[in-house]
């Protein structure tokens, strides 16, 4: 029986399509309405999980286009009934209106479409500074020296890229980034400096930001980005993993809407590279390769940001011990950063990471505590001057929860923790960056 509620429901939604082409909203919006009436008494009965799923989306795509349909009839825009033009194109499965079938109607309702769209994107505006700084970042003096070029001069020096000054001839700073290497090497660190020192509106976005499921709103999403990059100007667009929107052409699972999104970008970042001198492109990946050769040539400039070195592996475990407690030496440093050959600074965070529940770990298990002179508990060896044979429990049960401190750290904490910790690269990971830096890039 409940066949006949889904058919009843198709043709009512044929029907609204047509209506909604012509422009007569009021038509379409009953015609909507019904046949959501049908979908949902369908829903009621039917047994077979995936197809319910299927009629779902349908519904929530169908109840969305008559909201819209909703909104233009509550401000006035009924629709005349009649079409401006005959366009043939076909609905998506959003059932978007026809976008040669425009009436007076629509076209009012273009700007709300346009504001809706940004302040989607609002969330993707980092507002405030991540405070990571230049000093923050380890080597990569080549990338860091290019994006400041890119970022700070324009800014603080615009007289260095007026093109009215006769000595400038044509110079001009670098306007599109590409950041590639394996994971963890400091791409996404970068791109927090950068937010940080630039004087400038700071737009972090990814694919899921992006993407949408409703036919031929991803493209506007981009659009609109850019737009609000241009209007925020002096601005910066950062694409995090920009290779799952930028795959190469032509690939199999390639989908219509991934050819669209790509479009949308190659004529955007056109757009940026001629006209818009204020807005900067950086984008980051780990799989170069993968992306579209058009979208590669769009990077003016290329970095590949590669594994530390010793020097800045030494640095990094500064960096993410910061403050903490310990008592390791330069020498203990220098030691660490020459143990830890090959891993990325993604590894040598999660290592630090480990270590600093080391004496978390000794004050849990100790049965000696010794009190300071200040008053506090620190776990201690047996045999240690003032050690009270004590458990953290038995402190805690005479309510000195409070009182007790862990041990500051120390080099033993780092070499139990790299024992059993390997870096997560491979070679073969490196010889296709190595091999894509001689081919298309320069080194970070």
């Amino acid at each position: 029986m409940y066949c006949n509620f889904k058919e009843q429901a198709a043709e009512y939604v044929k029907q609204a399509v047509h209506e909604d082409d012509a422009g007569n909203y009021k038509k379409a919006f009953t015609l909507y309405m019904s046949a959501l009436e049908y979908l949902k008494t369908h829903l009621k009965y039917e047994k077979n999980p995936k197809i319910k799923e299927a009629i779902t989306q349908k519904f929530v795509q169908y109840l969305r286009r008559a909201e819209e349909i909703g909104a233009i009839l509550d401000a006035g825009g009924g629709g005349s009934g009649v079409n401006a033009s005959s366009g043939g194109g076909t609905q998506s499965d959003a059932v978007r209106p026809n976008a040669k079938s425009r009436s007076r109607e629509e076209k009012d309702k273009e700007d709300p479409e346009k504001a809706k769209l940004k302040a989607g994107l609002d969330s993707v505006i980092i507002r405030e500074k991540p405070n990571v700084k230049w000093s923050d970042v380890a080597g990569l003096e080549s990338a860091k020296q290019a994006l400041q070029e890119a970022v700070i001069l324009p800014v603080k020096f615009p007289q260095f890229f007026t093109v009215s000054h006769t000595c400038l001839g044509k110079r001009q700073p670098w306007r599109a980034f590409l950041l590639y290497g394996p994971p963890g090497t400091g791409k996404s660190y970068i791109a927090k400096a950068v937010a940080t020192e630039a004087d400038s509106t700071f737009f972090s976005v990814s694919s899921s930001d992006l993407v949408s499921k409703w036919m031929g709103e991803s493209e506007k999403l981009v659009s609109s980005l850019f737009q609000m990059a241009r209007e925020s100007a002096p601005s910066i667009i950062f694409i995090d993993e920009i290779d799952s929107l930028c795959g190469q052409r032509g690939e199999g699972n390639e989908s219509e809407a991934s050819r669209r999104i790509k479009t949308e970008l190659l004529v955007q970042m056109q757009g940026v590279g001629k006209e818009d001198q204020k807005v900067l492109i950086l984008a980051a990946t780990n799989t170069p390769y993968a992306l579209d050769q058009a979208i590669r040539r769009r990077f003016d400039k290329r970095i590949y940001i590669p594994l530390p070195d010793m020097k800045a592996r030494q640095h990094m475990f500064k960096v993410h011990l910061g403050d903490t407690p310990h008592n390791l030496t330069e020498k203990d440093f220098e030691e660490l950063a020459r143990k830890t050959d090959g891993f990325s600074g993604s590894d040598i965070s999660v290592c630090v990471k480990d270590v600093l529940f080391e004496p978390v770990r000794k004050t849990r298990d100790s049965k000696f505590f010794r009190q300071t002179s200040d008053g506090m508990w620190v776990p201690c060896e047996p045999n240690q001057r003032g050690a009270v044979n004590i458990s953290l429990q038995e402190l805690d049960a005479q309510g000195l929860a409070s009182k007790i401190v862990p041990p500051p750290i120390a080099r033993a904490d780092f070499d139990k923790v790299l024992k059993k910790q390997k870096p997560t690269v491979s070679k073969a990971d490196l010889e296709v960056h190595e091999r894509f830096t001689q081919e298309f890039g320069e080194e970070g």
